[in-house]
């Protein structure tokens, strides 16, 4: 059995890793937070004794404590179960000498200016694009490429941090929010590319070696990730049916796309963003080296069987894959809805969800205090919808939105003012 030293910010009692792991949970050194064990502290003392808490988690503390821990344990593997620590779980095993995903590849799979670059050169279509080191970049961007244009954090998720450039206001009021950033205005940081008018798309499945093992294409809801944070929306998405004509093109891009990028001997989980257009050729906007977030590794799991998250942890700790090749088209599809807190105090729907094909969870209590859209896949409750086919998805999480806007309440409160 392989000892691990596993990154995880993930709290226990929602990812619970320990049964993921089943017998190979005894040989992970777990280093998490205490605010990610509140409530399972006892699982951790049991399942993960050589764990290491570290109080601020994205500090670089956290390496030098992980990699005394790796040391101290003499670990065989290094994994990680969020895109934010790709990058350093990469590290220490270039420092260490362990297999897995290089510094190369995770580099290409996290900035979007390199992964971009690559996809470019080999041939693969994508927005023009640059880096912004400084707001001279940015001008001289808008001056080549004019607007709408888009700027974002090279090493960003869940859209956080994207602004869309429509006139001189937008730009204005992205170089003024400076100092309230999360991300540094720095070199090295931001990037600004050009809009891109289409239909968005994510593919997802598992990769290894530069190939796919299998995948799936799915389609976002019209307004697309960024519009849920603008307009505190819901966000859904659904799988395409087999004989949809964008998914050859969009299952073509992908293997392009991972052919063209640095691979990685280890299984990974993989979840690829594109657009599609009026020319029908998809445009890559970006790919990331880990499952998809919302529901996207429910859904393949109720269709597939096969939990992506799961699935891609199990295989950076050394464990078999459940699925190595591209599975026939399934008899039902599946998708999921987060549906969006509002302002004030929840008060729950009064009677049950009255779609049939939809599984709903609420993740609100009665009385809790929403803020809208806070971040990408927080939800007020969210639903796995499964049905036949694209369409009967998409009518059955239309009727589901339609009832939870009229169904789901909220009393203003003054700390809930948007």
């Amino acid at each position: 059995m392989p000892k691990v030293l596993l990154f995880s910010r993930q709290p226990l009692t929602g990812r619970p890793l320990h049964e993921w792991l089943d017998d190979t949970a005894a040989g992970v050194v777990l280093v998490t937070t205490p605010r990610a064990v509140e409530g399972a502290e006892d699982v951790l003392a049991e399942a993960f004794p050589m764990h290491r808490l570290v109080p601020d988690y994205h500090s670089w503390a956290t390496e030098q404590i992980a990699e005394e821990a790796a040391r101290t344990y003499a670990v065989d593997l290094v994994a990680s179960t969020s895109e934010s620590d790709v990058l350093r779980a990469a590290r220490l095993r270039a420092r260490l000498g362990l297999p897995g995903q290089g510094t190369a590849s995770a580099t290409a799979y996290r900035d979007k200016v390199v992964m971009k670059r690559i996809a470019r050169e080999a041939g693969i279509r994508v927005p023009a694009f640059a880096a912004v080191d400084s707001p001279s970049d940015l001008f001289d961007f808008l001056d080549a490429e004019g607007r709408p244009a888009v700027i974002k954090p090279r090493f960003g998720a869940g859209s956080e941090g994207v602004a869309v450039l429509r006139g001189p206001d937008d730009v204005t009021a992205f170089l003024a929010r400076q100092r309230t950033s999360d991300v540094p205005y720095l070199p090295g940081q931001w990037m600004a590319e050009s809009f891109v008018w289409g239909d968005f798309f994510h593919v997802d499945g598992m990769m290894r070696d530069g190939a796919a093992l299998y995948a799936w294409p799915s389609q976002y809801d019209s307004g697309g990730i960024a519009q849920r944070l603008q307009d505190h929306s819901h966000l859904s998405s659904a799988m395409l049916d087999a004989g949809d004509p964008r998914f050859g093109p969009l299952m073509r891009l992908t293997h392009d796309v991972l052919a063209a990028l640095p691979g990685s001997p280890t299984a990974l989980a993989f979840h690829l963003e594109a657009w599609i257009g009026a020319d029908g050729e998809p445009v890559l906007c970006e790919i990331a080296s880990r499952a998809g977030g919302a529901l996207i590794a429910e859904a393949h799991e109720r269709v597939f069987g096969v939990h992506l998250a799961k699935e891609g942890l199990r295989a950076q700790c050394g464990s078999a894959l459940t699925l190595t090749g591209q599975p026939p088209a399934p008899a039902e599809l599946s998708g999921w809805t987060l549906l969006p807190a509002g302002h004030g105090a929840f008060v729950p729907p009064a009677d049950p969800c009255p779609v049939p094909a939809a599984d709903l969870t609420v993740r609100l209590a009665p009385g809790a205090v929403g803020r809208g859209v806070e971040h990408l896949t927080q939800s007020a409750a969210d639903a796995l919808v499964t049905a036949g086919s694209a369409a009967e998805v998409r009518k059955y999480q239309e009727e589901l939105a339609q009832w939870w806007y009229a169904a789901a309440g909220w009393v203003p409160t003054a700390s809930a003012t948007p």
